[in-house]
């Protein structure tokens, strides 16, 4: 095995927890129904976000194997890129917001005017 190749693990069914591998089926779900409302059939979409077939028939099934560059490519065809951009946005996270909140000081002191400046000859002023 080559010594500059990166150890890398495929993701199986079962290394997935249970929560992201739901999320990722009903994601592909309601990429199917989407495209199938859109009356988009299956060549031409993967025609568009310059994947294959193969491809756009595990996003649809959900599969944790396909770049998330193919699976919001595939939205933004579907045009439903605006929701997707907004998946990890600060103002959906509660938790996050909440331990910032607590970390704010508690004043703010402004600094004083009178900093010393090094000359030239290294001296302060």
């Amino acid at each position: 095995m080559n010594s500059t190749r990166k150890n890398t693990r495929r993701l199986r069914p079962g290394s997935i927890p249970f929560p992201v591998r739901r999320a990722l089926l009903k994601l592909g779900k309601d990429i199917r129904e989407a495209r199938i409302r859109l009356r988009i059939p299956t060549a031409v979409m993967a025609n568009r976000s310059s994947i294959t077939r193969m491809t756009l028939y595990k996003i649809e099934r959900g599969s944790p194997s396909v770049s998330i560059a193919a699976y919001s490519t595939v939205l933004f065809i579907l045009g439903m890129i605006d929701r997707f951009a907004g998946i990890a946005d600060a103002k959906f996270d509660e938790m996050g917001r909440s331990l910032a909140e607590e970390q704010l000081p508690k004043r703010i002191r402004l600094e004083s005017r009178y900093i010393t400046r090094k000359t030239k000859t290294g001296e302060s002023k």
